[in-house]
């Protein structure tokens, strides 16, 4: 694994692109510090230059460089969460490339908690700007599979670190107000962060011109239409529907597949298999996919927040 290492790092320093893994989701990585590689994430994504990404950093000193000034509320949850799934929006350094940052005076910065992300930054010697390795707007990918299955010859090293563990994308608090706002629910939990540092205020509309990424109004969508309701009243008869689910429904008659986030319901369990059922719901052939709601605590505020996305302006 190490020579695919210093090959992916080779890359990253010639100002190509590797894909990676993460705790969260993979990554689709080139040098943060050249807009031209930065640019070549855009195109091969088809992603809209207004959407800011995501700086991953191997430890502090590498986040440092990156940005004007780490305020202490700042500094107390990054000693907690990193390496970890929490990013953090804070006053960019000028090194920083405006097409990281969809020009916005801010870059949103990480320490990832995976061994083979964390390599990859040291080999290269490079902070890594990477979104999701996958076409834009669509499903995460959370296997080494599900990248080359979405991308495939566009990216020329895959580095394969198994399924992640987490498998919703960071939690993104920015420090730009006066008060610390959530921007995007993820893998580290609003509770913890709010028991640490207090009270978080958490932006609730969905940004036109986003701050950080998945802001968009409508994203993590499966080809199929995708349905968020509580309900199993009033389904379309003569239709193939697919069916996602904390726990085992009661009854599954009515649906011509089942996938099941948690057998327990545990919130942790169903995150890191939410993305994964997604698409092999996707990959069925349905005609519509129903999504129930999680409780909406804990990791489950980031999974409503991605079924809603998914499944916005869709409806029964």
């Amino acid at each position: 694994m190490m020579l695919e290492i210093q090959k992916a790092a080779q890359i990253i320093q010639e100002g190509g692109l590797v894909a990676f893994p993460t705790e969260t989701v993979y990554g689709l990585g080139a040098d943060a510090l050249n807009p031209y590689a930065v640019a070549e994430i855009f195109e091969v994504k088809n992603r809209p230059q207004f959407d800011p990404l995501i700086v991953h950093v191997a430890d502090m000193r590498q986040a440092d460089i990156l940005v004007q000034k780490f305020p202490a509320l700042a500094l107390k949850l990054v000693e907690k969460f990193w390496p970890g799934p929490l990013t953090v929006v804070l006053p960019k350094s000028p090194m920083v490339p405006d097409i990281v940052t969809s020009s916005l005076p801010t870059v949103a910065v990480r320490v990832p908690n995976h061994p083979l992300a964390l390599d990859l930054i040291r080999e290269s010697g490079r902070p890594i700007a990477a979104p999701s390795a996958n076409p834009f707007g669509a499903v995460s990918p959370t296997t080494a599979g599900h990248v080359r299955n979405s991308l495939g010859s566009k990216v020329e090293v895959i580095l394969d670190g198994g399924p992640c563990s987490v498998g919703v994308e960071s939690t993104i608090v920015s420090f730009m107000d006066k008060e610390p706002v959530l921007l995007r629910p993820g893998g580290a939990p609003l509770e913890e962060i709010q028991a640490l540092i207090g009270q978080v205020r958490v932006q609730t509309t969905a940004a036109e011109k986003p701050l950080a990424p998945g802001q968009l109004p409508q994203h993590y969508a499966p080809r199929t239409p995708l349905v968020l309701d509580e309900s199993l009243e009033n389904l379309p008869e003569g239709k193939k529907i697919g069916l996602l689910t904390l726990r085992e429904p009661r009854d599954s008659t009515p649906f011509t597949a089942v996938e099941v986030l948690s057998y327990k319901g545990d919130l942790k369990e169903a995150a890191a298999n939410l993305f994964a059922a997604l698409r092999r719901l996707d990959e069925k052939g349905l005609d519509l996919l129903l999504a129930h709601p999680v409780p909406h605590e804990g990791l489950g505020r980031a999974i409503n927040d991605r079924l809603y996305k998914a499944s916005h302006k869709n409806q029964l």
